[in-house]
């Protein structure tokens, strides 16, 4: 039996196919150069229903090119302000805080359907919060001569401090993958959501003059807690800091504080989450952590 409805959470369209759904984008996505995205996300399906996944993803490919689509991406629910991508290397790490997962058998079903890898995404971790790039030093008196002060975000104003985050955010995620703009409110509002679990020492923001220039967001890995275990892990959620080579270095100098911060509050662990295989981030990762999880955005060429 199959289905389609339209969609209540901003999809174009909503599609089932027995025991499989997911919602389609084709209005408002990512740009690409040269391609008009078709966007598949919301994707489930029982653990029995292999044969309706594929009908799905075939049909919602059809769907796609039908509407003028050249490339078809996913999953994503629409863009990468949200849930996106699948687990393609899970490791014997349990699934951290506000990490995305997904049955293992996923992305065979999509690689089946003719699906192949668009990007890859990392997630590493280090045991050494007290390991020190030899450069930070350096960095930091830098910066400290050009007036940047690293400082914990203040919760009273925390508000005020999303504010300022934003600032930061709107300009440093343009050059990233698939990006698209996100509205003030609706990245406020996926902050909001996360207020409970926010450490304020964990969360600092560099700043010049009083101005923003980049910022680190780290928080307690509280699934441990949920798996009845002590919170002893970090998670290393955004890193984001202004373009210029006056600011260089200063990603460096953030991460290694967020450590020494999450050391002193006794955390021993840090995991730095969901980089993608291009990003700064990553290169910074590399000089403390190792991967312990690796993701896929898959794509499929709608057009002959």
């Amino acid at each position: 039996m199959s289905n389609s409805t339209k969609a209540d959470l901003g999809e174009d369209l909503r599609l089932q196919e027995g025991g499989a759904e997911a919602s389609l984008w084709w209005t408002h996505v990512p740009p690409m150069e040269g391609e008009r995205l078709g966007v598949i996300g919301g994707f489930s399906a029982s653990p029995d229903a292999a044969e309706d996944a594929a009908k799905l993803l075939v049909r919602s490919c059809d769907e796609l090119k039908a509407r003028g689509c050249t490339l078809a991406v996913g999953p994503m629910n629409g863009n990468t302000w949200r849930s996106y991508r699948l687990v393609t290397d899970a490791s014997d790490e349990p699934p951290f805080l506000l990490e995305p997962t997904n049955p293992p058998e996923w992305p065979g079903w999509w690689r089946a359907a003719g699906f192949g890898p668009l990007a890859e995404y990392y997630s590493s971790a280090t045991d050494d919060l007290a390991a020190r790039d030899p450069r930070v030093d350096a960095v930091a008196t830098r910066m400290a001569m050009a007036g940047v002060r690293v400082r914990p975000i203040d919760p009273a104003r925390f508000e005020e401090e999303l504010e300022r985050i934003y600032e930061v955010s709107v300009v440093s995620f343009q050059a990233n993958y698939l990006y698209t703009p996100l509205p003030r409110e609706a990245f406020l509002a996926q902050y909001r959501a996360i207020r409970d679990k926010v450490r304020p020492e964990l969360v600092l923001l560099a700043e010049r003059a009083g101005q923003p220039v980049g910022y680190v967001f780290a928080v307690p890995d509280y699934a441990q807690a949920q798996r009845g275990l002590p919170v002893t892990t970090v998670i290393v959620k955004t890193l984001a800091v202004l373009p210029g080579r006056q600011h260089a270095g200063l990603g460096a100098w953030l991460l290694a504080e967020a450590h020494a911060a999450a050391r002193e509050l006794g955390f021993t662990r840090a995991i730095h989450a969901l980089m993608h295989e291009t990003n700064k981030s990553r290169n910074l990762s590399a000089h403390y952590a190792k991967t312990i999880r690796r993701y896929t955005l898959f794509s499929k060429r709608l057009t002959a």
